[in-house]
């Protein structure tokens, strides 16, 4: 069996992370939307939230400055990072995540599959994580496809 195979099942060590709106803002602005909610906790609440709420891509934020990091990612999954590539990503939410929250993240690799091509192949490595806020409340969840060419 190969060794990347024996990733299936395996947890990765529970992180928090502290939602701050100045990280909301600077993804905002790096992604080009103006929309006030993201800037000002007014304007946010005049359209219903109860707070400045976090953009749908913000739980990459998370995953990259609270959790694996793409050097940590690599190191922990036993992946060339020479050779690795970022597949698909998919959120889910179930409650809304604001500034100020505390999320707790847990994650476990779900499937490993592995393609073989006649230049080569590629693993194909799908994590899954959990959000949780400072209440314990499943807030979201995100998948994940890791891609190492061989």
């Amino acid at each position: 069996m190969s060794a990347v195979k024996e990733l299936a099942g395996l947890k990765l060590e529970p992180y928090s992370f502290s939602v701050e709106k100045g990280k909301i803002r600077e993804l905002a602005a790096a992604i080009g939307d103006p929309n006030p909610i993201y800037y000002d906790e007014e304007a946010a609440k005049k359209e219903g939230y109860e707070g400045i709420p976090i953009p749908i891509t913000f739980l990459q934020v998370i995953d990259l400055w609270g959790g694996f990091n793409f050097e940590k990612k690599c190191k922990m999954l036993n992946l060339n990072p020479v050779m690795v590539l970022h597949g698909e990503q998919g959120y889910s939410f179930f409650k809304p995540i604001y500034a100020n929250d505390t999320l707790t993240v847990s994650g476990e690799v779900v499937d490993v599959q592995v393609k073989k091509g006649s230049t080569g192949g590629m693993n194909l490595i799908t994590l899954e994580f959990e959000y949780r806020n400072q209440h314990n409340e499943l807030v979201a969840k995100s998948r994940n496809v890791t891609i190492e060419r061989h």
